[in-house]
């Protein structure tokens, strides 16, 4: 059976799971799950995307996503190498740590917003050890799961920096004590209904909608006739950052001049900065990046990935990207 189509464009909303290979754990530890949550914020600043939820279960998790760019393949593609990565170097393993690619729906947030997230936090305890307790174990059990943005929903103590409640409170008064309990009691509806899994919706063309979003989205993006699997759309144009003031900030706050950063085969935090934060708040492909700094799109991965661990290495380049952010952003 064929895998549904990807199809991406700027502020689409996504539910994405991924499997453990042969559905053995990806987690050993809490060590490892704190690690992903970690990796998943990191990945979630670099390619500007928004986690709405998460929850993490022993062999698989589940994201609610969206997409402000609409590069949800680039975004998963380094946070899941990013982790395997790690999780390999951490239990001394190699090889595949999931089982294929990711498998993702396209949300129509209008309608099934909602019903996504819960279905998501209501994962920990719909499993079989869960699901034979009575509703108030469930809902004990519920709330106790802190490997879920669940708990960050019911109190922004317990929410992780990363993570953006913002638009599904908003269906239940704000980020407020109000909405909040609301949204919970919502989600703990779940536990004494026998509701519908929206996902249901979604199998075979990968669409959680409507009719008449599921005709729209066919309609705009399918009626082509492309043989590639995967479809991103055409952008709508975007309001970017002026590159020339990116390549200022960079160069106040590093002290490197705009000849030395933009010369070929320059070395240095500073070249491997501006690459970074062009792609970031310029909005930028690696391919233009490439053109303008003189070298092939490979060569700005290249940086960009070295650049990404000299960060972790070095605090103070974490604290130089919130410096020129914090410039470019004042014009």
């Amino acid at each position: 059976m064929a895998r549904p189509l990807r199809i991406q464009f700027e502020n689409a909303y996504y539910h994405v799971t991924c499997r453990g290979n042969a559905r053995q754990n990806i987690y050993s530890s809490d060590a490892d799950r704190l690690a992903f949550l970690g990796l998943l914020g990191r990945s979630s600043e670099v390619y500007q995307t928004e986690i709405l939820a998460y929850v993490l279960m022993s062999n698989h998790f589940h994201l609610l996503v969206k997409t402000p760019r609409g590069n949800l393949q680039e975004f998963m593609r380094h946070f899941n190498i990013s982790y395997t990565a790690w999780f390999n170097r951490r239990h001394r393993r190699s090889g595949h740590l999931y089982q294929g690619r990711y498998h993702s729906f396209l949300i129509d947030a209008d309608n099934y917003f909602k019903e996504v997230s819960r279905y998501l936090h209501l994962n920990p305890v719909k499993i079989t050890q869960a699901s034979s307790k009575d509703v108030a174990a469930r809902r004990k059990a519920l709330r106790a799961y802190a490997w879920s943005s669940f708990p960050g929903y019911a109190s922004p103590r317990a929410r992780k920096s990363f993570l953006r409640v913002e638009e599904i409170l908003d269906c239940f008064g704000g980020d407020t004590a109000r909405g909040r309990r609301g949204y919970a009691r919502y989600v703990e509806q779940g536990l004494s209904t026998d509701y519908v899994n929206p996902l249901e919706l979604g199998k075979g063309h990968g669409i959680v909608g409507d009719a008449d979003f599921v005709d729209a989205i066919r309609e705009r993006y399918l009626s082509r006739g492309a043989d590639t699997r995967e479809i991103p759309a055409a952008r709508t144009p975007a309001v970017r950052l002026d590159p020339e003031r990116i390549i200022e900030a960079v160069c106040a706050e590093t002290g490197v001049s705009r000849e030395a950063v933009l010369r070929k085969g320059s070395r240095g935090g500073g070249r491997g900065l501006l690459m970074e934060m062009l792609y970031r708040y310029g909005e930028l492909s690696q391919r233009e990046i490439g053109a303008m700094l003189g070298i092939d799109y490979s060569g700005v991965s290249i940086g960009r990935k070295r650049f990404h661990v000299m960060m972790e290495a070095d605090p103070h380049l974490k604290s130089l990207i919130a410096k020129v952010k914090n410039k470019i952003s004042q014009g």
